[in-house]
């Protein structure tokens, strides 16, 4: 028996035959062209297809995977038309005079090697992204057709490292899990194998091609694979991956259940969401509502400002699908980690303290006017609410329900349909715990964002992996800004939720059960586990 480690994705077991994925390398010829102008030809003929087929891979993501991942391809195509990476292609080819697969090749690598130099692990991850597409317009120019990563049977695909466009192509049918020798956390791989739910190993160096073809088990739990494992230990693990099959089904039957607790507390539990993808998870995993509508990712799929019925179109959807049901939707947060071309966003030294979410919207006033009527129009097909990110002030809080309330009187005016909304607040700075008395007088209710609380409290930056050893999730000043907040907003009539990852804690539920706090809003396949922890609390003890 071999053992090998690495660093897991996710909890689980896998167990089958081993199948060794290995890249084809092909030879790209180094010779001067002669027509550089068929070359460039050539070059955007396969850009053009390659467009194609992240659109394509984009469909493909949002049906398996949700708005969230699917939105990597998006990310891809904009990739593919970048004026910085296009143009160092055809300056390759005509400044060289060299075939479109050498520049393309070499742009690529040029400009994956930037990303990998960085000192944001996030962006350090988009090397990954880079090489990926290069990898696609290769493959067209070649004329390689995408390779079969898998056989006939189900097994366990062990490989270099796996780009997202692999990922999403595979056959999930097939695939019992996945160990790369590369790998990141933050790669779109790797959050593509968490949102599908494989049991995932990366980082292992131990890997050989010797176990092609061989029996292992991928023990999650552990972060480890064993290779050909002992008749005792596969029986010990077969026995763990029962379980927790077992587990599964049990939080099936918890379908249509309440969010009650052994001594009669009733809590409301939703979920996060990112788009109209994301609305079948929502329902299949039986949420009560929608606590995070990221609305930004309406943002981020779009090349230019989306209009007004655009995301009006995108609420609607989602908020008439899910209808009795509350969606709450948070206006527009992009900034910090999360940016889009044309807004020509400044590049910050610190962008996490920045100018993001509502600072933005607050001094561009046409473009957070447009959102804000799209969502007032889709009120009237569905319960919304909305609310504001990243308020600091009572002035912000005011100055942001005015503007929505013009909004409304405008709409009425022009004979549009609008219904009523609940105006809510994010609680994610110090300073907003601290004069929570105040914003709970102007708003319905708060959600508590538990990452970037985290993060400013304790003067962590969330996307330095270097800081992971020095990181409490659990650290008792942010539970104690929790606990302010509730009472805050409990004094004047204002519920309180949770939609970050705390949320899903469930070491935590009870303290949040007692300490008053409303609702949780999680990811969508949190929500049976979190309604099993609730119901088996006793808050009378």
């Amino acid at each position: 028996m071999q053992v090998g480690t690495g660093k897991s994705i996710l909890n689980g077991i896998a167990i089958g035959k081993i199948k060794v994925y290995k890249k084809k390398d092909t030879t790209i010829s180094t010779a001067e062209v002669e027509d550089t102008a068929a070359e460039i030809a050539r070059f955007e003929e396969a850009q053009a297809k390659a467009i194609e087929q992240q659109t394509a891979l984009y469909e493909k993501a949002l049906n398996e995977a949700g708005e969230d991942i699917a939105e990597v391809f998006n990310i891809h195509a904009m990739m593919l038309e970048d004026d910085d990476f296009v143009d160092a292609i055809k300056e390759i080819i005509n400044g060289q005079k060299m075939c479109a697969e050498y520049a393309v090749k070499t742009a690529g690598n040029n400009q994956a090697a930037v990303f990998a130099a960085m000192d944001d692990p996030y962006l350090q991850a988009r090397s990954a992204d880079v090489l990926d597409i290069a990898q696609a317009m290769l493959d067209i120019l070649q004329g390689t057709d995408t390779q079969s990563v898998q056989g006939t049977e189900p097994t366990i695909l062990v490989a270099e490292d796996l780009a997202p466009s692999e990922t999403v192509r595979l056959d999930k049918s097939l695939l019992l899990g996945f160990i790369t020798r590369e790998g990141s956390s933050n790669s779109h791989t790797a959050i593509l194998a968490r949102s599908m739910n494989i049991p995932a190993l990366i980082q292992c160096k131990d890997i050989t091609e010797e176990w092609d073809g061989q029996m292992a088990v991928i023990d999650g739990y552990n972060a480890c694979v064993y290779v050909d494992p002992t008749p005792d230990l596969l029986k010990s693990l077969q026995k763990r991956q029962q379980e927790d099959r077992k587990k599964q089904a049990l939080l099936q039957e918890l379908k249509g259940k309440p969010n009650t607790t052994l001594d009669g507390k009733t809590i409301n539990v939703y979920a996060n969401i990112g788009g109209i993808g994301d609305v079948g998870a929502v329902q299949q995993n039986d949420a009560g509502g929608v606590g995070l509508f990221r609305s930004e990712f309406v943002y981020l799929n779009s090349k230019d400002y989306p209009t007004e019925d655009y995301q009006f179109e995108a609420y609607k959807q989602v908020v008439e699908t899910l209808a009795p049901r509350k969606v709450i939707i948070r206006t527009c947060d992009i900034g910090a980690d999360k940016t889009v071309d044309y807004m020509k966003l400044d590049h910050e030294e610190n962008p996490a303290l920045g100018y993001r979410a509502i600072r933005i919207c607050l001094t561009r006033k046409d473009f957070f006017k447009t959102q804000l009527r799209a969502i007032l129009r889709a009120s009237a097909y569905g319960n919304v609410s909305v609310m504001f990110p990243m308020i600091i002030s009572l002035r912000e809080l005011r100055d942001a329900k005015a503007t929505l309330e013009e909004c409304r009187k405008e709409l009425v005016a022009e004979g549009k349909k609008v219904g009523e909304v609940e105006i809510g607040t994010m609680i994610e700075t110090p300073a907003a715990v601290m004069i929570a008395d105040d914003l709970a007088e102007e708003c319905d209710f708060f959600s508590i964002g538990t990452n970037d609380l985290t993060q400013y409290t304790c003067a962590l930056d969330r996307q330095n992996a270097k800081l992971e050893p020095f990181v409490n999730p659990h650290h008792p000043a942010v539970l104690k800004m929790i606990q302010m907040t509730v009472e805050a907003g409990h004094r004047h009539n204002c519920w309180v939720g949770i939609c970050g990852e705390l949320g899903a804690d469930t070491a935590l539920t009870e303290s949040f059960l007692r300490m008053g706090v409303d609702e949780l809003s999680v990811n969508p396949k949190s929500v049976l586990p979190l309604r099993k922890m609730i119901r088996s609390i006793d808050l009378s003890k």
